[in-house]
């Protein structure tokens, strides 16, 4: 039977803060409905059905549409579009859903309709856009009450029919938008993998992960109390208003420091990383002014954001739900964090976090200060433990052993890298081994060749992708104690240790320079090189065809001199710093990263579906950890032996998996 489409768009109102408690949290509140119904079979005309106008579903929408396999129901972000249907009573089974935001990342464009809109060439009227925004905030986000409005909290349609009329507009014109994006990407099809992975994706996102509202709750009232404290001292040690005031303490902390008018000034602003370093030489500093920039350092901890962000997404259960974004990173595919940031959690170091956690549910601030000394940086370390597993159940947490350097040492041959995983996988031992000419063996503590360890491990980290000093010194070389002089040497003596990784960031430039030059298709390693394109649309791509069968697209390239004056392939991606769609560039050991990655995440991925089909749920993910909330006999081996398990598409890619089981979420 022949499949038939309908594109779906939905505009809802609800009293939760969207941006804030995420779709999950939003759509679980009582005050939330489901407003307008836009749809589209197949390529036929846009339907509004207006739900607050007592208009009723057609029936070939609602007793068939909706729950029919041989139906296929897009949307953009149709994650939301299912969960809010399911919420209102209009089941629909998620594995009948088709992502067009998805897709669209998965071809490397952007996420948002209208950006999307825009990237794939579709045109743009800024001032429709602002309208579009505008009416949301009219119809779908509480209103203030006030004499003038009645003392109403929501607008309806009565109360500016005109307006109501431009938003039934705004909704279907957002159904066409979707389907013309659709009818772009079609040329460059999704695979059947890939779709089901975002359907696991949301599936995991809806069920969620509980949280300990106890240690939640201590937590804010710890930090409240600290605060209070901490400034108080402040305002007591320097007398001014405001020592939270950059503008009022550094020239307070610069004049107690000087012995004379002339001495340098000791912080030009109050960064993380400029307190830091001014706390260094703590010993030479004035009492009072080394107190000061303990207490700023203190007050500058940002970790109750993080309890606060539970907090406000925490819905049914006490979960908390649509902690990733599928497809987050948009160049490799991996997921994003999203709500909570998963994957810039604070780490623990607390050997007795039982206690702590203990103390913080108490609300102990005098015996947490007492025990631990500074309160923010324990709350700090806390972060983790307040995600908990279900009742009667326990995480399960695994994460890959160094899968980048297992990835990268298979695609490029490398084979004393594949022999150390295959065998003993001290590989930073043995790297150091291959750099500087000792035996392994010799690597061990109580030797003095176990100092060349640190350098093995912070060469492996930094120098996969064509990195050289700056890319150790960012992996923290030089708080590991190397000096820069050393740097340039562990450069030279890695990538000599590791001939074929090198030759394989050259080989991946010059494959992919050669199809730019020739638009043929060039196999390297299990990869494939092409341009794509279609000449209805006029969207072009590299594409990267991966072992796994999913591709990484570079929209628009084209090949142009970079910076040093070298041709280069350059592309159209979003900026990491103005979020904006302009033109990137690329280079060997870049692509090499992006592929390697990809790869890993591939490999996270197969693992995450072999969890799925042993019955077991995965709560999230961070990078290449999995955290599962299971049963009690299920255990750490039996996950481990899964992540080992040997890739389909990856014959020889040996990987191994490392965990622990716990009763809340921390960092073994």
């Amino acid at each position: 039977m022949a499949k038939h489409h309908l594109s779906i768009d939905i505009e809802t109102r609800s009293s939760v803060d969207i941006s804030k408690a995420g779709a999950y949290r939003y759509a679980q509140s009582p005050d939330f409905e489901i407003l307008l119904f836009a749809y589209q079979w197949d390529d036929g005309p846009v339907e509004v059905i207006d739900l607050t106008a007592d208009e009723s579903f057609p029936p070939e929408i609602w007793e068939e549409a909706l729950r029919d396999p041989d139906v296929i129901k897009h949307a953009y972000n149709a994650a939301f579009e299912w969960y809010c249907l399911n919420r209102a009573g209009y089941a629909t089974p998620l594995d009948q859903w088709r992502c067009t935001m998805a897709h669209g990342l998965y071809c490397g464009y952007t996420a948002g309709l209208d950006a999307t809109g825009k990237a794939i060439g579709l045109p743009q009227d800024k001032q429709k856009l602002a309208v579009g925004k505008a009416l949301i905030r009219y119809f779908c986000i509480p209103c203030k009450p006030t004499k003038s409005n009645g003392g109403r909290t929501w607008n309806q349609p009565q109360h500016d029919p005109d307006k109501w009329t431009l938003f039934k507009e705004y909704c279907r014109q957002d159904v066409v938008t979707e389907h013309e994006i659709l009818r772009r990407l079609n040329f460059f099809q999704m695979p059947e993998d890939e779709e089901r992975l975002w359907q696991l994706d949301v599936a995991m996102n809806a069920y969620g992960v509980r949280v300990d509202t106890k240690l939640i709750a201590g937590a804010l009232y710890v930090d409240e109390v600290s605060t209070e404290k901490l400034t108080a001292e402040a305002v007591e040690l320097t007398g001014l208003d405001n020592p939270n005031s950059g503008a009022q303490l550094v020239p307070w902390i610069n004049a107690h420091n000087k012995e004379h008018p002339d001495d340098p000034d000791l912080l030009a602003d109050l960064r993380k990383e400029t307190v830091e370093e001014a706390l260094k030489d703590r010993d030479n500093l004035p009492e009072d002014v080394a107190r000061m920039l303990e207490i700023r350092q203190q007050l500058g901890k940002t970790s109750v954001k993080k309890y606060v962000a539970m907090d406000v997404a925490r819905g049914e259960g006490d979960r908390v739900r649509g902690l990733t974004q599928y497809y987050g990173a948009n160049r490799t595919g991996r997921w994003a964090g999203r709500l909570v940031q998963l994957q810039n959690l604070p780490r623990n170091y607390i050997k007795t976090l039982d206690y702590a956690r203990e103390l913080v549910k108490a609300k102990n601030y005098d015996g947490l200060r007492i025990l631990y000394g500074n309160v923010p940086d324990t709350l700090s370390q806390l972060i983790r433990t307040a995600f908990i597993p279900s009742e009667g159940h326990k995480f399960v947490v695994a994460d890959f052993s160094a899968i980048e350097a297992r990835v990268i040492a298979w695609l490029a041959g490398e084979q004393w890298v594949n022999e150390v995983f295959a065998t003993h996988g001290k590989i930073y031992e043995a790297t150091a081994a291959q750099m500087f000419g000792v035996p392994v063996e010799r690597i061990t503590k109580g030797n003095p060749e176990y100092s060349l360890r640190q350098k093995g491990k912070v060469a492996t980290l930094a120098l996969g992708y064509q990195g050289s000093t700056a890319a150790l010194i960012a992996m923290g070389a030089l708080k590991m104690g190397l000096t820069e002089d050393e740097l340039p040497d562990i450069v030279t003596r890695w990538r000599n240790a590791n001939k074929r990784i090198c030759g394989l960031w050259y080989a991946v430039e010059n494959t992919a320079l050669r199809v730019m030059q020739t638009a043929q298709p060039q196999g390297l390693n299990g990869l494939i090189f092409a341009l794509e394109g279609d000449l209805i649309y006029g969207q072009s791509f590299l594409t990267v065809r991966l072992p796994s069968g999913r591709k990484l697209y570079y929209p628009k390239p084209f090949l142009q001199e970079n910076r040093f004056g070298k041709q280069a392939i350059h592309y159209y991606a979003v900026g990491q710093q103005t979020r904006k769609w302009e033109i990137d560039s690329t280079y060997g050991g870049k692509m090499t990263e992006n592929i390697v990655q990809a790869i890993a995440r591939d490999c996270l991925a197969v693992t995450l579906r072999r969890i799925a089909q042993k019955g077991l749920q995965t709560v999230f993910h961070v990078h290449d950890e999995v955290i599962i909330d299971a049963p009690m006999e299920t255990t750490v081996d039996e996950i481990c032996d899964l992540m080992a398990e040997p890739i389909p598409w990856a014959p020889g890619l040996i990987l191994k998996g490392a965990g622990f089981e716990s009763s809340y979420y921390m960092k073994d």
